[in-house]
């Protein structure tokens, strides 16, 4: 059985493991030989097929992803295979079947049960070309205890498996997998003393004769001993009606109708003796029994009813079922029957209650109308109407609103998985074609309230804000319908085109955030002070309607003195110090979150908060600093909430340091108002003179409700040498730092700023991100064996402002870069030159061990008697002006002859080389290698402050441009390195064949892939369903070549890039099945 779907029972399944009375059919002696088993596998094993399969969507019970499992051919001519519901999967399935000679040929799901574990594919019966095969056929009335049979699958994932086994059980109840997930019921299962593993689900129990007797559907994960099969009663029933459908039609495959009827009611199998203690009364015991086989040791029984089924307030748990249309009825098979027979018409139900007899009159309802075969597809989430199994589950009506995949938007506001939405925008949604009414009258930007409730918290709603991205993170809204002829589910769009979601112009309000399509200026302003993104911060305290500016205006007097009130009242800071009071306009506390369509550079989250301080602020423009273990990323929405102002605001990133932990964050000071103007401003910055060791200095920041904290400490050491690791992912790391290290602070989440006593500040207080090994062998959940794995984790320290103070600098007086826009103003950014080597510091005594002569230790230590160190080579970044000029363990002794011992006379160095227009100006490194000293000259690398802007998504996986954190392994393929993996999609055609992330593409179909633009150049060419041979290089260095489907019909290849001219990302489709705009 498949890896994501090996089952195991309840404790209330295990309940039934206990000695009853029971008596099963009678033994049958089997004389079978071992000559007759081994023509029955003989006969049997080259119609067993290794099913791979992918889930391209979470839908209903399942999830995205990707798994093996095993299927046999039971008819050979019309090209059917069977195997389980699971593993066809309710949503969007591509699938191949691999034959014992390896013959692989694609499959195409007909059809899946809506309640038990079964289901066919098809398949082109003259694909395969060079196997003699026979259809197994099917024998569910075989069935017997002590019938000796044989599992034969690809267990555990091998090519055959042939496991032994003897049926134990007839009537076992049906295995209890998941309690938010798939589950069989009204029908028996069989045991067998038969161990079926990963793999196998789906594989044929077969006899002596090779009939199949029953299909293999999982076994128990706390046994080896025992599995569970499925009888194939209602499998004939199924396979009758497709053989017919598909010789009604001739030349393709139609959708095939199978009536199945419900009464939305479970049914238990109870003992006789549990339904006298329900009150059965003994006449009718009596006449049960009488008309029953011998056999027979008890009833069915109401074990749950579904709200607002057909059984719903007539029948109630612990109904004793007697007749059904005047018939007794005590087995499944017998009412499923009546039930398949009557969809539409009325069945007649007795049953007793407590001893009463009733008697009600039900419609039989069209199981597949409950069934959902559409589900709406709007920024990654998954949507659609709940299903009978999932109502079952939580007991919710059939139809509500159900998410699947909460996505980037939902998962923003909070929404979890399973949840099911009840109102959006303050209209009611009671089915999905409400909500996509809702969502066509939204514009980008939108932010609104919504009301959802969780089975595990039923009885109570619970409301967020969702926002609308404003970006063009994911495709247009798209309603996908399940097409049972063609087997794939086809999509369209889900929106008219005239809709406010698709025709609301991308309005420019500044800082590149966009508003409603509104036809007023003073509309669109109103809009943008109430902000596009939305915030975790005290969501629940939140307006319904989030008009939070509105309310603060119109409370606040003229000339906000009510907010003067609320900020400078001596009780308000109580005792609080003169930082501060000076320092808390100034604070802001930023939400970010980072769309999954965009996880570039090796993100390791998708939602981050921290404290950021305001440098800049005017009319125009305001900049807020932050660390980048808060906003790591450009491709992120950002929202500021301020300390001096009850205010969200979003924000955009314009500059990410290319080597310090910062980020500049720019903000429209605009959509503060007058009240919040009047009082945010940006902190006065004190680059020099440095901090010294013992120098006092006030920690001030922001707890989680907004709340400034402060504290008086000391600094114990002010130039700590900074050494993180590389982590598994790569990922930005800080080097070639020196960090301020206190005696007290407030635990590793707490960042903010560090000010001397006037509420002048003089570092940042940051957070850093780094990995430490975990030994698991102490961990509560063990793994089978003791293995060190890494996990994340932050501390804080501080960093001296004075990086920022020259990048803020550039930014107000005109920097020589490219120009971005920020608030409606093209702004030209500063470039930064970094010499793109990772140092680390030695001490002047461990370089004399090294044969550094005692002059250079000397002026050395003469230049800086405080650190007395020497930078010493750890590695260049791979592709960088220094690669192949500086070596690991070189020092560097001293830059244009000046003597250096620290990172700041580094970046000084780079930083004169500014004065100068000549890009490729170089610095003259002394340097002592291997015992001799020498002169280099080394250029420098300009960066940039954008990070990543440009990302293709092909076949499910992110590729990009090898980010810093790549390049400082020291290692880039010769044969191209400008096609990096950095993610990949669970149900994805990379998933299906093994192209994960860190590695590089230097190939595709023998040509090569040097740079993003051959990349697409050459995958544009490649059509649907095509093959496709992929060369690719890892980290390591170890090279590989891999073959893989293209399915463009669910994965097509896109672009997402950010367009410096109007401060937004834009989505643009490379290669697509459908031709459509982007959202």
């Amino acid at each position: 059985m498949e890896d994501s779907s090996e089952r195991s029972e309840s404790e209330s399944l295990e309940m039934k493991d206990e000695p009853s009375m029971e008596i099963d059919p009678p033994f049958k002696e089997n004389h079978a030989t071992a000559e007759d088993w081994r023509k029955a596998l003989h006969k049997v094993v080259p119609a067993v097929v290794v099913l791979r399969t992918t889930a391209c969507r979470a839908f209903d019970t399942e999830s995205a992803g990707s798994s093996y499992a095993t299927g046999f051919v039971v008819d050979k001519r019309r090209g059917i295979i069977l195997t389980n519901r699971h593993v066809v999967k309710p949503g969007p399935v591509a699938a191949e079947a691999m034959f014992v000679n390896r013959e692989e040929i694609p499959v195409y799901p007909v059809y899946r049960d809506p309640v038990h574990d079964f289901g066919f594919f098809r398949y082109d019966p003259a694909a395969i070309q060079f196997l003699s095969y026979e259809e197994i056929p099917l024998a569910p009335e075989a069935a017997c205890v002590g019938l000796e049979i044989r599992v034969v699958g690809n267990d555990s994932g091998e090519k055959i498996s042939i496991l032994a086994g003897t049926l134990a059980r007839l009537d076992r109840d049906a295995p209890h997998y998941k309690k938010d997930g798939y589950n069989d019921f009204n029908t028996f299962y069989i045991q067998a003393a038969s161990g079926t593993k990963g793999g196998s689900s789906g594989s044929p129990v077969i006899d002596w004769q090779g009939r199949a007797v029953a299909l293999n559907a999982g076994g128990k994960k706390s046994s080896s001993s025992s599995a569970f099969f499925f009888p194939l009663e209602r499998v004939v029933r199924a396979l009758t009606f497709l053989q017919k459908g598909r010789d009604s039609c001739q030349d393709k495959w139609e959708a095939v109708t199978i009536p199945r009827g419900t009464i939305q009611a479970t049914f238990v199998h109870k003992g006789f003796e549990e339904t006298r203690r329900l009150g059965l009364q003994s006449e009718t015991e009596q006449l049960v029994r009488h008309a029953s086989p011998l056999t027979e040791t008890g009833m069915l029984v109401v074990d749950s009813v579904v709200p607002g089924g057909p059984s719903c307030k007539h029948m109630e748990p612990g109904d004793v079922l007697v007749r059904m249309n005047g018939e007794v009825i005590t087995q499944f098979l017998k009412m499923e029957t009546l039930f398949d027979d009557s969809v539409g018409q009325n069945v007649e139900l007795e049953f007793e209650r407590g001893g009463t007899s009733l008697t009600v009159q039900l419609v039989v309802e069209d199981l597949h109308s409950i069934t959902p075969n559409y589900f709406l597809e709007v920024s990654g989430a998954v949507i659609h109407p709940l299903s009978y199994q999932q109502a079952r589950n939580f007991r919710f009506h059939c139809g509500l609103v159900y998410v699947s995949e909460p996505g980037y938007m939902l998962y923003r506001a909070g929404v979890p998985r399973h949840a099911i939405i009840k109102r959006l925008a303050d209209e009611d949604i009671s089915n999905l074609e409400d909500f996509i009414n809702v969502l066509s009258k939204l514009s980008r930007g939108a932010r609104v309230p919504l009301e959802y409730i969780n089975y595990n918290d039923r009885h109570r709603r619970k409301s967020v804000l969702v926002t609308v991205d404003h970006h063009q993170w994911y495709a247009s809204p798209q309603i996908y319908t399940r097409d049972d002829g063609s087997g794939v589910w086809i999509g369209k769009p889900a929106l008219p085109p005239n809709s406010q979601l698709i025709s609301s112009g991308i309005l420019q309000v500044g800082n590149g955030v966009v508003s409603m399509d509104t036809s007023t200026s003073e509309h669109v302003q109103e809009e943008s002070s109430n902000g596009t993104k939305e915030s975790r911060v005290g969501e629940e305290d939140a307006s319904a309607d989030g008009t939070v500016i509105a309310e603060v205006e119109d409370s606040t007097s003229p000339g906000g003195t009510i907010m003067r009130d609320d900020h400078d009242t001596s009780a308000y800071f109580g005792n609080a110090s003169v930082a501060e009071r000076v320092i808390e306009p100034t604070l802001v506390m930023l939400t970010v979150y980072v769309p999954s369509s965009c996880m570039v550079d090796g993100v390791h989250a998708q939602h981050f908060v921290g404290t950021g301080v305001i440098i800049f602020h005017s009319e125009e423009m305001g900049l807020v600093a932050v660390d980048k273990n808060t906003v790591a990323i450009s491709a992120s929405d950002i929202m500021l909430s301020f300390a001096a102002f009850p205010i969200e605001i979003p924000g955009e990133v314009v500059f990410l340091h290319p080597v310090h932990n910062y980020t500049i964050i720019a903000y429209d000071p605009s959509a503060l108002g007058p009240a919040g103007s009047s009082v945010v401003r940006a902190a006065q910055l004190l680059p020099e003179p440095a901090l010294r060791r013992g120098e006092s200095v006030y920690l001030v920041g922001l707890s989680r409700s907004l709340q400034v904290t402060s504290r008086k400490s000391v600094v114990t050491n002010p130039c700590a040498a900074l050494k993180i690791s590389s982590a598994d992912s790569p990922r930005y790391r800080a080097t070639n730092m020196e960090v301020i290290e206190l005696d007290t602070d407030f635990g590793s989440s707490f960042s903010g700023v560090l000010t001397d006593e006037h509420g002048r500040v003089k570092a940042i207080w940051a957070s850093f991100s780094t990995q430490v090994c975990t030994n698991h062998r102490s961990k509560k959940k063990k793994l089978k064996y003791g293995v060190n794995l890494s996990e994340d984790h932050q501390f804080v320290r501080g960093f001296p402002i004075h990086s920022i103070s020259q990048v803020l600098n550039k930014i107000i007086s005109g920097a020589k870069g490219p120009s971005r826009l920020i608030n409606g103003i093209k702004r030209p950014m500063p470039l930064v030159r970094v010499l793109e080597v990772e140092f680390n510091c030695t001490l002047l005594s461990k370089a004399r061990s090294f044969g550094l002569s005692n002059n250079w230790i000397q002026a050395l230590a003469k230049k800086d008697p405080v650190r007395r160190q020497v930078l010493r080579v750890k590695g260049c970044l791979a592709g960088s002006k220094a690669e192949n000029l500086l070596e690991q363990g070189d020092m560097v002794l001293a830059i244009n002859k000046k003597p250096v011992t620290c990172f700041n006379d580094l970046e000084d160095a780079c930083h004169a080389l500014d004065m100068h227009d000549d890009m490729d100006a170089k610095l003259e490194l002394t340097i002592f290698r291997q015992g001799s000293e020498m002169e280099i000259c080394v250029e420098t690398d300009v960066r940039d402050g954008n990070g990543t802007t440009r990302v293709i998504k092909w076949c499910g996986c992110l590729v990009q441009d090898p980010h810093p954190a790549v390049r400082a392994l020291g290692f880039l393929p010769q044969e191209g390195h400008g096609v990096y993996v950095t993610r990949w999609s669970s149900g994805s055609p990379v998933h299906r064949y093994g192209l994960y992330a860190h590695q590089w593409i230097v190939e595709v179909n023998g040509k090569p892939t040097p740079d993003l633009d051959a990349f697409v150049n050459v995958t544009k060419e490649i059509e649907d369903g095509e093959f496709v041979r992929v060369r690719t290089v890892h980290l390591n260095g170890k090279p590989r070549v891999l073959t893989l489907k293209q399915d463009l019909h669910y994965w097509p290849t896109w672009e997402l890039s950010f367009d410096p001219e109007t401060a937004m990302w834009h989505r643009k489709t490379i290669k697509s099945l459908e031709i459509g705009d982007s959202l």
